[in-house]
């Protein structure tokens, strides 16, 4: 897939910082970086095992630090760069059976802001999009019931589609997002406000 758009695929685990690094070394010079990798491990915290927990936590929150660090030293040195980070509207408002994917994506929210205000004077933004329920295969386990419960709650009446979390993360990349830092932009058919 990689070829047939251009590109090229480095495959890491990014909740190891050496493999974080790694990738960023592989990839050189970055413009743009936008951390997506999430996983999930859902169920009730008084049953939660501490691995479901460290899992979520390495993945989602420890693996968009360790990526943003490797990249922030060459933004700031060539005094321009952004970056994007995937949170959740869960890191916002929370959501029963994921406590540990509510605080990772939480955990984002809170890092970028930190990373807006430490890069900003270097010429590099950092920005959040949370994205809504997107018809992905995170969502697609989701009980009808439930889902028929979030729609109901988002006055677009629909689940998101990947191109409109990529259409936000590619608006927040480009020259026109050139005065935002440190915002976070929900892209949930209206379901958080």
């Amino acid at each position: 897939m990689a070829s047939e758009a251009g590109a090229r695929a480095v495959e890491a685990d990014v909740s190891d910082p050496e493999q974080a690094k790694a990738l960023v070394d592989a990839v050189g010079e970055l413009d743009i970086l936008v951390n997506n990798a999430g996983v999930t491990r859902d169920g009730l915290i008084a049953r939660m095992s501490d691995e479901d927990w460290r899992v979520v936590i390495e993945t989602n929150l420890s693996g968009t630090f360790h990526t943003c660090r490797a990249a922030a030293r060459g933004m700031m040195k060539r005094r321009s760069g952004s970056i994007v980070n995937v949170s959740s509207i869960v890191g916002l408002h929370g959501n029963p059976g994921q406590a540990n994917y509510s605080a990772s994506k939480a955990g984002i929210i809170g890092l970028t802001k930190a990373l807006a205000r430490e890069l900003g004077n270097r010429g590099v933004r950092a920005n959040v999009v949370a994205p809504g329920y997107v018809d992905t295969r995170l969502t697609q386990v989701i009980a009808d019931e439930m889902k028929k419960l979030m729609l109901a709650n988002t006055p677009l009446g629909r689940f998101g589609r990947p191109e409109d979390i990529a259409g936000a993360v590619r608006f927040l990349c480009s020259d026109e997002a050139s005065f935002i830092t440190g915002e976070v932009l929900l892209v949930d058919g209206g379901l958080g406000m």
